[in-house]
């Protein structure tokens, strides 16, 4: 056979003369700029920060968790609950501030730290006496020493 020639001016023979594209060099996914390694920096410090602070929040309030899983094992115990109370308010607060007190004062201090009356001249009155005496089993004490501690403000260091 003879070599044909592709004549330039049909289409068969540009379409011969076609050859394939050329693969363009992969582009990088890294950020060109400095600006976005900055923003990236400050997004993983503030995720760090974030994070931290969560940490120690949690660790700080501890104390009010198993606060709180003592409460609901108290199954409405006016003198268990009274001690975790105790326990609880030594955990929050400078024992000098704590350890001393008892009767009126005692529920004065856990009126104070959350406003309002209800352990003086409500359902938490019979905390002043309950170590001492026999007491029956109050819900409505158990629902405001969780209040209490859930809302009480720690002490500042």
């Amino acid at each position: 056979m003879e070599p044909t020639n592709v004549d330039n001016d049909s289409l068969i023979g540009l379409i011969e003369q076609l050859t394939d594209p050329v693969e363009p060099t992969p582009i990088s996914m890294v950020p060109q700029t400095w600006g976005w390694a900055v923003v990236a920096a400050v997004l993983l410090l503030a995720l760090a920060y974030g994070f931290w602070r969560w940490r120690r929040h949690r660790r700080a309030n501890a104390y009010r968790r198993a606060a709180l899983d003592l409460l609901a094992e108290a199954k409405d115990d006016p003198v268990r609950i009274a001690e975790i109370l105790r326990r609880t308010a030594l955990a929050a607060y400078p024992r000098s501030d704590v350890a001393g007190l008892a009767g009126q004062s005692w529920l004065a201090f856990l009126d104070h730290q959350v406003g309002g009356q209800a352990f003086a001249s409500g359902p938490g009155q019979v905390l002043a006496s309950a170590p001492y005496r026999e007491s029956r089993p109050d819900p409505a004490l158990t629902h405001l020493a969780e209040t209490w501690v859930r809302q009480h403000r720690r002490a500042e260091a």
